[in-house]
């Protein structure tokens, strides 16, 4: 029989792993200090150089922010936004293709316009509603259609009430957004396209502000697969 060498994880990235854990269990809030390096070297029984290289480690995952002496790092505010980066980078890394993504995308959304016409919270609809408006009727330029239609998609899987949709809707719609930039800004016109786009989203909302669950999967598709169709792949 054949076996591996077994390989013992370095002590800072054995302690990098506890932190880590503490902070996505919770344990460590969210913009809670963490204990001074000092606590850390004796709690964990290491050496403070080991504590840095694991503060260090955390911190490029974007888990913490701050630190060195004499400022204690905090856990970051914001935690959903390093997940969301490192699944975009598995996308890219992957070399998933556009035609992925978007039938991807296509199934996380249609479930998500269903449960949210269910739920059909005012606050989360009115983000929506809101992004919309920015889109005046695709009056506006394509950088800032992008933003605000970015803006949608995400209030509606929010709106949903499940949080892993919002997520990894989050990371489809920045990974896939290059290709909707590129396509608008090939265009010598952008303008039909901004208006007919800002009229679909009006569709889907409307329905699923009614209830319409339905409708609104079926809309969010022919919406997702229409604009997509046409790229290499996507149809």
């Amino acid at each position: 029989m054949a076996f591996r060498e077994i390989v013992r994880s370095p002590v800072y990235v054995q302690v990098a792993e506890q932190l880590r854990e503490a902070i996505l269990a919770g344990e460590l809030a969210a913009g809670e200090p963490l204990p001074t390096e000092r606590d850390l070297a004796e709690s964990f029984g290491v050496s403070r150089t080991s504590i840095r290289e694991a503060l260090r480690a955390l911190q490029a995952q974007g888990l913490i922010t701050g630190g060195g002496s004499p400022v204690r790092p905090v856990v970051a505010a914001e935690l959903n936004e390093p997940a969301r980066e490192a699944l975009v980078n598995l996308f890219r890394l992957n070399r998933v293709r556009l035609a992925d993504l978007v039938d991807l995308r296509c199934l996380l959304e249609a479930a998500a316009v269903r449960a949210a016409a269910e739920q059909r919270e005012p606050e989360l609809l009115a983000e929506a509603r809101q992004a919309l408006a920015d889109m005046d009727g695709g009056r506006v330029g394509v950088e800032e259609f992008d933003e605000a239609d970015v803006r949608f998609h995400v209030a509606l899987a929010r709106a949903s009430g499940n949080e892993a949709i919002h997520l990894v809707m989050s990371a489809l719609r920045v990974a896939a957004a290059r290709y909707l930039l590129d396509a608008l800004r090939s265009r010598q016109d952008p303008a039909p396209t901004l208006r007919r786009l800002a009229r679909q989203h009006e569709a889907i909302l409307a329905a699923v502000e009614q209830g319409d669950g339905g409708t609104a999967a079926r809309l969010v598709e022919k919406h997702i697969r229409g604009f997509y169709r046409g790229f290499e792949g996507a149809a």
